[in-house]
């Protein structure tokens, strides 16, 4: 070693981003294997690194005893006072083993070992770098493509693009510049792996941010999104400043703001629209350009119902749904969408049935109350002739008990009471 190689550490420092520590580090280590190798023994070695001069030495730890079982770890007590008289059992003495010459199976250990080293230290710096990244904006060049991803170039590593993750007819060209949204990095076993989208909602918050200085203050906010990527897209806004109108500041002086990301996406249709704390409210407006007349709510279901102009029914629903669908994911709510026509049919049915049902009710009800009426009839006089013939009984027995009539005379009434019954029936 020496001062050369302490300049080319610096310049590696310089160059790779890898620090002059974490280098010297994997030199000391690569030693150390590589006298293992050489010698079969590493367990008491230690390297030091003079940072002035560029020195390295390399020592063998011994251990002072009576007896030597092994001349690569012991000195014996004979030895380590010809060193130095203070020496006692027990004590460590380190030997100087620097090997001079390692040859070529020496040198060609220290090597690998450094280089892995070196490639770890940058992996770490590349991760630490991009991670800072994630779900962020890049700008990067497209490289090439396989059947699995395209590859995009980020500067110091290649980011990929799965199909899921790009925008559909969407044709990217080597050499393209394209901005991409990183959604996960992670730090694998062969280095940092980086996944972008360009599909992704937020891709579309953050080219906003970018160009819309309000939106990066804070002044105006995005609350949602809803993409169908290289087609057609919603963005609700809102301002935390009454003198500021969000949807206008976002379009920008002659549309150049929103323009330049539909530019980005390649042609991809905006539709900007003001959020509003009201659902209502803000459900109407992400049907626009559709009018809305009415809008009625089921929260336990968390779905309405929106009436529109019978001309503007199929403005509302949107090409295959789109319209309607893109309004659904921006605002949380099913919409099932209807015509004024078809709501005030659907009202008149309503109406209708409930008017059938209120008089089948009726009929139902006059029915059960006339049974209930002569129910009650019936229980009375059912009430009253036995209320007579207690009566009747009673007095025939009041009048035995008071001695007006003797037991064979109430038998002989009772019996002439039963035959008229007999007859009568």
């Amino acid at each position: 070693m020496s001062k050369e190689m302490l300049h080319a550490l610096d310049i590696l420092e310089q160059e790779k981003g890898v620090a002059k520590e974490i280098v010297i580090e994997a030199l000391e280590a690569a030693l150390v294997s590589a006298y293992k190798r050489n010698y079969g023994q590493a367990q008491n070695v230690e390297v030091e690194f003079d940072m002035k001069k560029g020195d390295m030495h390399v020592y063998a730890i011994k251990e002072v005893v009576d007896v030597v079982f092994d001349s690569r770890l012991e000195v014996s007590m004979e030895e380590a006072l010809d060193i130095n008289k203070a020496y006692e059992l027990g004590d460590t003495i380190r030997f100087e083993v620097t090997p001079k010459d390692f040859g070529r199976i020496a040198a060609q250990t220290a090597k690998q070992v450094i280089m892995q080293r070196v490639r770890e230290a940058e992996r770490n710096i590349i991760y630490n770098e991009f991670i800072a990244y994630e779900n962020d904006i890049m700008q990067g060049i497209v490289e090439r493509q396989d059947h699995r991803y395209i590859y995009v170039n980020l500067g110091k590593i290649e980011a990929v693009l799965s199909k899921q993750e790009q925008i559909p007819n969407e044709v990217y060209k080597p050499h393209d510049r394209i901005k991409v949204y990183v959604t996960k990095v992670e730090n694998t076993s062969k280095g940092p792996q980086i996944f972008v989208s360009r599909s992704h909602p937020d891709l579309l918050k953050r080219l906003f941010e970018q160009e819309v200085p309000e939106i990066y203050d804070g002044i105006v906010e995005i609350k949602s999104v809803a993409r169908e990527a290289g087609d057609r897209a919603k963005v609700a806004v809102m301002s935390r400043d009454e003198n500021i109108d969000p949807v206008g500041t976002c379009v920008g002086p002659k549309g150049q703001r929103v323009q330049a990301i539909v530019n980005e996406l390649k042609g991809e249709n905006m539709d900007i629209v003001e959020w509003d704390a009201d659902p209502a409210t803000f459900i109407a407006n992400a049907l626009n350009p559709a009018q809305v007349v009415n809008v009625t709510f089921n929260e336990k279901e968390g779905s309405c119902v929106v009436v529109v102009p019978d001309y503007q029914l199929s403005l509302a629903i949107g090409k295959r749904g789109q319209n309607a669908r893109l309004a659904a994911k921006l605002t949380g709510y099913k919409i099932d969408i209807k015509s004024e026509s078809d709501m005030q049919d659907a009202l008149a049915a309503e109406e209708e049935a409930g008017l059938v049902e209120t008089a089948d009710y009726a009929e139902s009800l006059e029915e059960t109350l006339s049974a209930e009426q002569e129910n009650s009839i019936t229980e009375v006089i059912d009430s009253i002739e036995d209320q007579e013939d207690f009566a009747s009984d009673l007095r025939i027995d009041d009048d035995v008990e008071e001695g007006v009539l003797d037991p064979e005379e109430a038998e002989e009434m009772i019996e002439l009471a039963e035959d008229e019954d007999h007859v009568e029936e």
